[in-house]
């Protein structure tokens, strides 16, 4: 979000097309509880700046206009989870698979139905092609006989970027485990630092303003502290309504109107930044 200093108004602004988008939330079980995969994103980047994120990105045209070998819940069932037509929530699965392997080196892809890549260090140029779009991910699983494994995917949340933002995105989270012997890393253009952090420490990290955390990536920490362990958020059934907040200002400073904003305002000590 703006800072305070200088901030158009929503209405200054006016609305902008929204772009579906797919964010992954990567889970790990760890001594200290339940630990995600988080990214300090490039200062000066378009959107979310300095932001501390999930993995994720926009949705491709060719996430959802070439085929490819999926293993998991259709493309129907995917649809009736997050509300949307059959092309748009193959797009999403695509993209929340392309996102994490290009930002993190997670590959959610196997030779067969019931398998899982190793090691993903072999696919390290694919995986810079990718992220400079010389290639589908299609293209790619293919050419490598590799099946997407969409069963290691599990519908999340659903936010959509207030009116008046500069970038708006329909984003649908994920939450996924990482596979075994798989490494997420931080070998990425978009990220200035990575790491798994748990759910405490990532929470108190950011009410210490050593990050900044958007409403929809604090609201998805948020939630998560009431599971023990990953097993738990992998079986859970969460309602996946749009969220979509409103921005407003108060005493000259821009904030937003979501669920959950009065912890969320009284917890941080720089809830927005420049981006």
């Amino acid at each position: 979000m703006s800072s305070a200093a200088g901030a158009p108004s929503p209405n200054e602004i006016g609305d902008v097309p929204v772009r579906d988008a797919s964010t992954v939330i990567l889970l790990r079980d760890a001594a200290a509880g339940i630990e995600v995969f988080l990214l300090e994103r490039v200062g000066g980047m378009a959107f979310a700046g300095g932001m501390t994120v999930f993995p994720g990105g926009g949705v491709d045209l060719s996430d959802a206009d070439t085929e490819l070998e999926w293993t998991g819940p259709d493309a129907a069932w995917w649809a009736q989870q997050f509300g949307v037509d059959e092309r748009t929530a193959k797009a999403l699965v695509c993209a929340a698979a392309r996102e994490t392997f290009e930002e993190c080196g997670v590959l959610l892809a196997g030779p067969t139905a019931d398998t899982v890549v190793g090691d993903t260090s072999r696919f390290a140029d694919d995986r810079g092609a990718l992220e400079r779009r010389e290639q589908t991910f299609a293209d790619f699983l293919t050419r490598n006989d590799l099946v997407l494994r969409a069963d290691l995917l599990r519908p999340w949340s659903n936010w959509i970027t207030p009116v008046g933002e500069k970038r708006r995105y329909d984003t649908r989270f994920f939450v996924a485990v990482v596979p075994d012997g798989q490494t997420a890393d931080g070998a990425t253009s978009e990220a200035a630092s990575v790491g798994w952090r748990s759910l405490t420490d990532a929470l108190d990290e950011w009410r210490r303003g050593e990050t900044i955390l958007l409403p929809p990536t604090w609201s998805q920490l948020a939630g998560l502290t009431e599971y023990d362990a990953v097993d738990a958020v992998i079986t859970a059934t969460p309602d996946i309504s749009p969220i979509q907040p409103n921005l407003y200002h108060v005493d000259g400073e821009l904030r937003v109107d979501f669920p959950g904003q009065e912890a969320y305002y009284a917890g941080s000590t720089h809830p927005w930044a420049d981006r």
